[in-house]
C-alpha cells in the first residue's frame, strides 16, 4: 500500500470534535512547496479531512530567535530563506492574512516567558511550503511563533502546554521541522528515498516513544545516545516536535504519516494528534 493510500485510510476515520487537531510536519526540502509529490499531496488531503481552522499558528524550525516572538502584522510577507533553488521557488508568494487580535492573545496565554509581537519576520519556508498546499486559497490567517534558542526542550514543552487553549478555539497549531535532520551527512544517492541505519533506527525509537506517550526521553533527547546526536546535531528542526507533544492531552490518539527517510540523514515522518 502506498504512503498516500495509508494516509487516506487513517484520515477517513477522523472524528469531528470541538478540539482542533495538532500536527508535527516533516517539511523537508523547500522544493516540496512547489512540487506535487507524496508529501505535498498528503498535506493537501490532510486539510480536507480535519476541521477548517479559524487560523493557523506554525512553530517553524526556521525562526530561531533570542526571545520568543509572534508575528503580528496584517499581511505577513512570504520569506524565501534559502539559496540555490530554481527561480520558480523564489517567485512563490503566499498572501495569507495575519491575525493581529490572535497575536495579542497568544502572549496572554504564555506565562513562562515574555512573548513580543513581531512586525518584521513573516512566513518562512517552514510554514508556507506546507500551508500553501493545505489552504491554497490563502484565505485563512497564518501566524508564526518563534523558537527561543536560549530555552531548553523542557521549557519549550511548557510553552506548548500553555497554548493548549488555542486548540479549543479552532486554531490549528503546526510544528514544522524534521525528526531526523543532519544536512552535513546528506547523501545525494538517497535523495529520493532511503536512510542510513542510524537514521532509521533513531526515527523508529522516536516513533515508539511518541506512540507510547513517553515524552520525557524525547525532551531529554541528549540522553538517547550517540545516534540521537547524529539525528539532532542542532535542535531547531527537532524542537517543533516538542511543541506538538506538549499540545497533546493524555486521552488523544495519534497517527504517523509521510513516514519515510530521504537523503540518508533526514526523515519526513509526521504526526497527527487528535
Amino acid at each position: 500500500m502506498s504512503a498516500l493510500s495509508q494516509f487516506r485510510n487513517f484520515t477517513q476515520g477522523l472524528a469531528q470534535t470541538d478540539l482542533m487537531p495538532t500536527l508535527f510536519i516533516g517539511h523537508g526540502s523547500p522544493m516540496n512547496g512547489i512540487e506535487h509529490n507524496e508529501y505535498s499531496e498528503s498535506w493537501a488531503n490532510l486539510a480536507k479531512n480535519i476541521p477548517v481552522p479559524k487560523a493557523v499558528l506554525v512553530v517553524s524550525a526556521h525562526w530561531y530567535t533570542h526571545g520568543t516572538f509572534v508575528t503580528a502584522m496584517d499581511f505577513p510577507p512570504t520569506i524565501h530563506d534559502f539559496g540555490g533553488f530554481p527561480q520558480a521557488l523564489f517567485d512563490v508568494q503566499y498572501p495569507a492574512p495575519g491575525d493581529a487580535k490572535l497575536a495579542l492573545e497568544i502572549p496572554s496565554l504564555i506565562h513562562s516567558t515574555p512573548v513580543e509581537p513581531d512586525h518584521d519576520w513573516g512566513l518562512d519556508h517552514g510554514t508556507w511550503t506546507i500551508v500553501r498546499h493545505m489552504y491554497p486559497e490563502a484565505n485563512i490567517p497564518v501566524l508564526q511563533l518563534s523558537i527561543d534558542y536560549t530555552k531548553s526542550p523542557a521549557q519549550h514543552y511548557e510553552i506548548a502546554k500553555e497554548i493548549y487553549a488555542l486548540r479549543k478555539k479552532g486554531i490549528l497549531v503546526i510544528g514544522s521541522g524534521n525528526m531526523v535532520h543532519n544536512l552535513r551527512m546528506l547523501s545525494w544517492e538517497m535523495i529520493n528515498g532511503g536512510g542510513y541505519d542510524w537514521a532509521n533506527e533513531m526515527n523508529d525509537k522516536f516513533k515508539n516513544l511518541i506512540a507510547n506517550g513517553d515524552h520525557q526521553p524525547l525532551i531529554d533527547y541528549r540522553s538517547l545516545g550517540a545516534d540521537a546526536m547524529l539525528a539532532i546535531p542542532t535542535p531547531e528542526h527537532y524542537l517543533p516536535l516538542i511543541y506538538t507533544l506538549g499540545l497533546k492531552n493524555d486521552k488523544e490518539g495519534l497517527s504517523f504519516f509521510n513516514d519515510k527517510a530521504v537523503g540518508g540523514s533526514l526523515t519526513m515522518t509526521s504526526v497527527l494528534v487528535g
